[in-house]
């Protein structure tokens, strides 16, 4: 089998979903630790709805929240990717175009987000010629605050904003936005 790699880093194959990645992706999103910053964990199905819909935004859009795996191993580490949200309401910054992440326990701690989102990042700006990325999370994620700053997104102090699927007194409705342009992203290379 020919298999679909979108793109390489050093340690990184970023890649097709395949069926045998719905499993261990469905075992990441049931991680209470994992989605402690999400309204709850996942059930099997709802994850594999997910997988569902990231193979019909790469068929649709070219990218995707896209599988990521150890280039030596080939361990299946969770995933990471650009993505255009589709969600009930709009964002208040639609249309937009976000980078996000979800890797395993296991593998956290070890830079393998930052290397992924830094690729992913590159082909946004330089292949498809985005203007702007952005991040978004709850304010108390800090271990993916700290991916955002280490990829060089900044906050936007204005951007704050109550998630449009969750009811305003959720616990995880409160988000801050993250962004970076073209020119930044550019500018920082030469650093």
């Amino acid at each position: 089998m020919t298999r679909n790699i979108f793109l390489e880093t050093d340690r990184l194959l970023l890649r097709a979903w395949e069926e045998t990645d719905i499993e261990p992706f469905a075992e990441i999103c049931a991680d209470p630790e994992v989605m402690r910053y999400f309204p709850d964990v996942m059930s099997r199905e709802k994850s594999e709805f997910l997988v569902s819909r990231c193979v019909d935004k790469q068929d649709r859009d070219g990218f995707c929240m896209a599988p990521v795996e150890i280039k030596e191993s080939g361990e299946f580490l969770g995933f990471v990717g650009l993505n255009r949200p589709s969600y009930a309401a709009p964002l208040p910054f639609e249309p937009c175009v976000e980078i996000g992440w979800r890797l395993k326990q296991s593998c956290w701690g070890k830079g393998y987000a930052s290397e992924a989102a830094n690729a992913w990042l590159r082909f946004g700006f330089e292949t498809i010629g985005l203007d702007e990325i952005v991040a978004f999370t709850i304010p108390a994620n800090n271990p993916s605050r700290r991916v955002m700053d280490r990829i060089g997104m900044r906050r936007d102090l204005d951007g704050d904003f109550l998630h449009p699927s969750l009811p305003a007194d959720h616990p995880v409705a409160l988000h801050v936005l993250y962004r970076l342009s073209k020119h930044d992203w550019i500018s920082q290379q030469g650093e």
